[in-house]
């Protein structure tokens, strides 16, 4: 079942193409890892889907992320969109993700507080359930933030660079409660890091400027050839060197 399908997406700022002709199907257990250059329109293509910037193209969603005037799509930001002196506790934080669905009434229940507690004891920090959230670190805000997205119990999860700002120890964390995740939703990760994408995600998705989907987790010279962009491969021997794509 495709929860999202994209049809001849293009998305053009200032005169200058950021993606052309985008299509694109996003399936209900998929897992995709989204790759590319810097630039190359990976953030866009989540801005497309998310239906925050203006596309010309199709992008159709099913029934089953629509609810009640609002749809079930989680999404962790890249930057942290919280002001760092404004006075909410990281808590107030998480359940201010339920904002779409409080719409109209602008209150919430106890039991809205307790899920966001359970999301905050699976990720680790329930400790800081009051602490404002200025002062905690960019990883502990990387993990609020990702309850924010999860409070709303969502069919699609999207996440733009989840392991900035966090530790080593947390990095391995996050992935293993994504897979578990996948379980309940469909899953897009944007990273720079190919190398732990792939033992991460079941699928690649390619983007500079257009979009290839490859239903497999590897990456061959051919997908590499599809964006064109030069890749650090890193060999083993007895003196530490790394090797870099040849640019065209």
């Amino acid at each position: 079942m495709n929860l999202v399908t994209l049809q001849g997406v293009s998305v053009v700022y200032d005169g200058h193409p950021a993606l052309t002709d985008v299509s694109l199907e996003i399936r209900s257990d998929d897992f995709l890892g989204v790759i590319g250059p810097n630039g190359g329109g990976k953030t866009t293509l989540v801005k497309a889907i998310l239906g925050d910037i203006p596309y010309s193209g199709r992008i159709e969603y099913a029934s089953e992320l629509e609810s009640e005037g609002y749809r079930r799509i989680g999404y962790l930001p890249q930057i942290n969109p919280f002001d760092r002196t404004f006075p909410i506790s990281v808590i107030e934080v998480v359940v201010s993700g339920l904002q779409a669905q409080k719409r109209l009434i602008h209150r919430y229940r106890p039991d809205d507080y307790d899920k966001a507690r359970s999301l905050l004891e699976m990720t680790g920090i329930s400790d800081i359930a009051r602490k404002p959230i200025g002062e905690i670190s960019g990883g502990e805000a990387q993990r609020a933030l990702l309850c924010r997205a999860l409070i709303s119990e969502p069919k699609l999860l999207i996440l733009d660079e989840p392991a900035n700002f966090v530790d080593n120890r947390f990095e391995g964390e996050l992935y293993e409660i994504l897979r578990q995740l996948n379980r309940q939703m469909a899953i897009v990760m944007v990273s720079h890091d190919i190398g732990t994408i792939t033992s991460v995600v079941k699928n690649i998705v390619c983007v500079n400027r257009t979009v290839h989907r490859h239903d497999s987790n590897l990456i061959t010279a051919e997908q590499l050839e599809n964006y064109n962009c030069p890749i650090q491969i890193l060999s083993h021997g007895t003196v530490p060197h790394t090797v870099l794509k040849r640019h065209d």
